[in-house]
């Protein structure tokens, strides 16, 4: 089996066993002659029109195919990294940067499989981000403390700033973090990840709004190790900020709250709660993300009205339920014999392409839902969508969320940080510092017009001496699962739950 590439300069010929680096293989008008293609080489895009491997292609193209590009670009992706986050790159749109595709031979530079990845590959980050996702929303679901509420967090917003926290852990503390978190062990790997999906978030676009920033706050006499300050600035743009915390830790948090209130448009108040913050605190790392966008097929107003909306089999409540049933009401549907799923997109220029992913049970058990939150699922479930007119009916609803993390986080697997055996001695060189606190709110509002969510967390570093804490119908008339997604990396930037939507 091979693939062969004819350029007008020079003939490639490409063979299975080998992982390009990206490279430009003709700078001029180039045919591309396919002979064979093994599963998940990926696919190109030219003026020719897309050209997948069959199981992924939709139009129907089969071996022998061909088409006319005027640039060929082959894009490395870690063998490594998992067939479900190549799925989810795929159908997020990487292939119009170019091909994941075998190797060859005779290019400057070609790896063999199973060598290591380029450093900046943010794959790796998405792929732990999206485990920590899931494994979080599990966590939460399961505590009574949440048994039938709704939930909505920002696991982004969450892993950002505790990777910031783990490059400052050391020993058992590191390593607990990072298996919770599933981060990439190689400093070099997970940095540049985080700077290339944050530069990515934050490229901006015409058409919504999109943004996520960390910064450092630290105790203005506490005596911190330069280059633990200067990891945190360089790749993760956490800007330090020096604060009076034992003189006036009121003051500090206010200073702190206000800034998480302008990075989230105000729509996160009062991130660290009164008392969160004493004279023993040393740094608090903080992280706030925000959304805004329409959707590409926004909803008529005039056609929103009172409905029902199934919060149990035997009880109801009255919801303001938009419609959507004209025949311009083309999206992204698929069904299985327990969950229908509708992909309903954001309006997007040049930027990141937006979606909300909804997964609704066929009754009313909500378990059909969040048991196909796993990476690979969700990829298959989007590989899976078709487009076609869908009658959509989805509640409007606005979701306030609060959550103290130290309890979850052990649970998952990290309790040594908050404890008097925490290491985090990368930050000042002794083992004199725990995290005392770990603090998340978000916001969402869906409506007609598009979607406004914010989420930010906050992580409170304290000295130890301190004391720790047919036309298909999709009626959303009952409990859902939902996330928000940018679809280029496939980064899991908002998931919940919405069992009452008219509850808090």
């Amino acid at each position: 089996m091979a693939l062969q590439a004819t350029a007008l300069s020079a003939g490639v010929v490409c063979v299975p066993g080998y992982r390009y680096h990206p490279a430009i293989l003709a700078q001029a008008a180039a045919t591309l002659v396919v002979t064979d293609l093994m599963p998940r080489f990926g696919s190109i895009r030219g003026r020719g029109g897309l050209f997948a491997p069959p199981e992924l292609d939709p139009a129907g193209l089969r071996k022998n195919s061909s088409l006319t590009l005027d640039i060929i670009t082959w894009h490395t992706i870690s063998q490594t990294m998992s067939r479900r986050i190549a799925s989810l790159l795929f159908l997020a749109g990487l292939v119009a940067l170019g091909c994941i595709a075998a190797g060859c031979t005779d290019m400057p530079g070609a790896t063999p499989a199973g060598s290591s990845p380029p450093a900046d590959d943010p794959g790796n980050v998405t792929a732990g981000n999206t485990q920590f996702a899931f494994d979080l929303y599990r966590q939460l679901a399961a505590d009574p403390q949440y048994t039938d509420q709704n939930l909505f967090f920002s696991p982004y917003s969450i892993s950002s700033a505790l990777a910031i926290t783990y490059e400052g852990a050391r020993g058992t503390t590191a390593d607990e973090i990072r298996t919770v978190l599933h981060l990439p062990a190689n400093d070099t790997l997970r940095r540049e990840g985080f700077s290339a999906i944050d530069a990515g978030l934050n490229h901006g676009d015409a058409n919504y709004t999109l943004r996520t920033a960390n910064a450092l706050w630290a105790e203005k006499t506490y005596p911190f190790l330069p280059e633990y300050i200067d990891v945190a600035e360089r790749w993760y743009g956490a800007n330090a900020t020096n604060l009076d915390f034992a003189g006036n830790p009121e003051g500090s948090r206010q200073t702190i709250n206000q800034w998480v209130e302008g990075e989230t448009e105000d729509k996160i108040k009062d991130l660290l709660p009164a008392g969160s913050i004493d004279s023993m605190t040393a740094l608090v790392i903080t992280n706030a993300v925000y959304f805004k966008g329409t959707w590409v097929k926004q909803f008529d107003a005039n056609e929103t009205r009172e409905e029902t909306f199934r919060v149990g089999p035997d009880k109801t409540v009255p919801v303001p339920m938009m419609h959507r049933t004209d025949e311009d009401a083309v999206y992204g549907y698929t069904e299985t014999d327990t969950l229908q799923v509708l992909e309903m997109p954001y309006a997007h220029e040049s930027g990141s392409e937006l979606a909300m992913l909804v997964l609704l049970p066929v009754g009313d058990n909500l378990t059909a839902a969040e048991e196909v939150l796993d990476a690979e699922k969700i990829a298959d479930l989007r590989q899976s969508l078709v487009r076609e007119r869908v009658n959509v009916s989805f509640p409007k609803f606005t979701l306030d969320t609060d959550y103290s993390l130290p309890g979850t986080l052990a649970a998952m697997g990290m309790p040594t940080a908050f404890s008097m055996d925490a290491d985090l001695s990368g930050m000042d060189g002794t083992e004199n510092l725990f995290i005392s606190g770990v603090v998340h709110k978000a916001f969402v509002d869906v409506n007609e017009e598009g979607t406004e969510a914010a989420a930010a967390t906050g992580v409170v570093v304290g000295i130890k001496s301190a004391r720790p804490e047919t036309v298909p119908v999709f009626r959303a008339d009952h409990p859902f699962v939902f996330l928000i997604t940018e679809k280029d990396s496939g980064t899991v930037l908002f998931v919940g739950r919405v069992v009452n939507p008219v509850g808090s």
